[in-house]
């Protein structure tokens, strides 16, 4: 990836709704080049630009990360996982979880319930030890490209 893309780049994640010709000035290209840049990059997965919204301010009140321990194919358990709406974030991890799961719930019923009755029936799954979070100081999308 050149540097004109990842500048491009950089612009959206500044702001997500910045005009085409306001990123072209920015980065030394025109409207339309920096239009066929954008799709290229959406089109080979690259980045996607997407609303992010407050879970509180949009009724979801509780949020947690899970740490799972797995027994057998750690592929399968996270693919089972993914398919789960309130599982936001699945990462396979060295350390001491093999999985890590950002859980998103209105309320600490619902979460009882996707731990409890959903994430520890899936099969392979060994033990679960959640994260409750209490405050999210940040949360942030701007790394950049580095």
């Amino acid at each position: 990836m050149d540097a004109v893309s990842l500048a491009i780049i950089e612009q959206l994640q500044e702001d997500g709704r910045r005009p085409y010709a306001a990123i072209g000035k920015a980065v030394g290209l025109s409207e339309a080049a920096v239009r066929q840049r954008v799709q290229k990059l959406l089109d080979q997965g690259v980045m996607q630009i997407v609303a992010v919204t407050d879970p509180l301010t949009v009724g979801f009140r509780r949020q947690a990360m899970v740490g799972v321990n797995v027994e057998g194919d750690v592929e399968a358990v996270a693919d089972a996982l993914s398919a789960m709406s309130e599982c936001e974030y699945v990462v396979m991890t060295a350390g001491s979880f093999d999985l890590m799961v950002e859980i998103v719930c209105e309320d600490d019923d619902h979460l009882l319930d996707v731990i409890n009755k959903r994430i520890r029936a899936v099969p392979g799954v060994r033990s679960t030890e959640s994260f409750v979070y209490l405050k999210l100081k940040k949360q942030t999308y701007m790394w950049g490209t580095r």
